[in-house]
């Protein structure tokens, strides 16, 4: 089997519009929260949100062409760009059939649909943009960027809730193992920050509810409130390290292993038994050869809601037994909030870059200990530590489970 390492990465987040800008805000530990201005939200029971600030798709999209896409698909093309730009090359040397986009995103140009259905029901439905459709389906960021780009292979999108973009990096991931691509660029995007989305997760009580941004997102905390709804978009270059090497890439880390498993217990809890999440650890780190002492590093779910942290530390502890307590674990959620479909991928990132620099970094929000979360979640300061093997978890809405394993690079 071939093995798989990342040689780029591309990011747009609340923290940052590329990734050196937004790793060293996490480093820093700043919070990228700030107050609802997407609407009029003074009787809003919601305060907070991870919105992507003053981002500006001309950088890296044409204006007549920006316009014609979604917020979603413009973070994940600019996104795209970066991680090209990163990797060194455009692959123009490579068999286009060989490059492939696989991006994830959970819900899709949902601001279109809300727009255009506004104007359907002023002025009726040959009113409605003939552009509505192909910016409206979750599909069109992968098809974008393959336009973009010229790559042939492997097009798709995985929409998986909150486990999109970490099944857009574990799909990636075992089509170039099996030998079916060179290189893929791959990851998740999202964009729903409205009135309408908000109002949704406010009902079903899923969102933080906080009044003061430090807060905003608690992950693990015994008070924590939910998530904080965020956007943005994380793409990684994924390439066969031959490949890599024969064109004398840098290297981040290697992708080893991946598990993708189903809960099918709930419409939106996890199952509280932990089993399908650990299974999904457990398959990644098996197939990357390891064992549960090999595992450093887990980058969680952690949401900061109720159940999801609960039942993701019953999973840890089944998925790594004795050896749980050994294990640091932490949440970059505490810092941004929640990408939803993006969510995996931008983790991804982050462990990747915790990976190459020995540096863990803190669990935002944590004040009030809770006794059914009591694994080392890295609450007091960054860690700066060498580990050579990491996870990262995601768990979405539907019961879907997706882990990567991810390896320092050794040659």
């Amino acid at each position: 089997m071939k093995r798989v390492v990342i040689t780029g990465v591309g990011s747009v987040n609340p923290l940052g519009k590329t990734v050196p800008e937004f790793w060293e805000n996490i480093k820093a530990g700043k919070l990228g929260f700030s107050e609802i201005d997407q609407f009029e939200a003074a009787d809003f029971p919601i305060k907070y949100v991870g919105a992507v600030k003053n981002f500006d798709p001309s950088a890296c999209i044409d204006k007549k062409e920006a316009r014609r896409m979604d917020r979603f698909t413009q973070f994940a093309v600019c996104a795209a760009k970066e991680a090209l730009d990163d990797a060194g090359t455009d692959f123009a040397d490579t068999d286009p059939f060989r490059v492939g986009v696989i991006v994830g995103a959970g819900i899709g140009g949902l601001d279109q649909t809300e727009q255009e259905h506004s104007k359907y029901l002023a002025k009726g439905h040959d009113r409605i943009s003939v552009f509505y459709i192909p910016m409206m389906i979750a599909n069109m960021a992968a098809g974008m960027i393959a336009m973009k780009t010229g790559f042939k292979g492997d097009n798709f999108c995985t929409v998986t809730a909150c486990a999109s973009g970490a099944n857009a990096v574990g799909e990636a991931f075992r089509k170039i193992k099996d030998g079916y691509l060179d290189v893929c660029l791959c990851g998740g995007t999202e964009a729903c920050i409205t009135e309408f989305a908000l109002g949704g997760f406010n009902n079903m009580k899923a969102l933080s509810r906080a009044q003061s941004v430090e807060e905003a997102s608690t992950p693990f905390d015994l008070n924590r409130q939910g998530f904080v709804l965020s956007e943005g978009s994380g793409i990684l270059v994924l390439e066969e390290l031959e490949h890599a090497k024969a064109r004398g890439a840098k290297i981040y880390a290697e992708i080893a292993g991946y598990g993708a498993t189903g809960d099918a217990y709930h419409m939106t809890s996890p199952d509280p038994d932990g089993t399908a999440a650990a299974r999904a650890m457990v398959n990644a780190y098996t197939e990357a050869g390891l064992q549960a002492q090999d595992i450093g590093y887990i980058n969680a779910h952690g949401t900061s809601t109720q159940l999801n942290d609960k039942y993701e530390t019953t999973a840890i502890k089944l998925a790594l037994g004795e050896f749980a307590n050994q294990t640091v674990v932490n949440s970059t959620k505490s810092l941004f909030g929640h990408l939803l479909g993006a969510a995996g991928a931008v983790e991804a990132i982050v462990t990747a870059l915790s990976l190459r620099d020995g540096l863990i970094h803190k669990t935002a929000g944590y004040q009030t200990p809770d006794p059914e979360c009591d694994l080392n979640y890295n609450t007091e300061s960054n860690l700066e530590t060498e580990f050579n093997a990491a996870l990262s978890n995601s768990l979405g809405f539907g019961g879907h489970n997706a882990t990567l394993c991810l390896k320092k690079y050794k040659a």
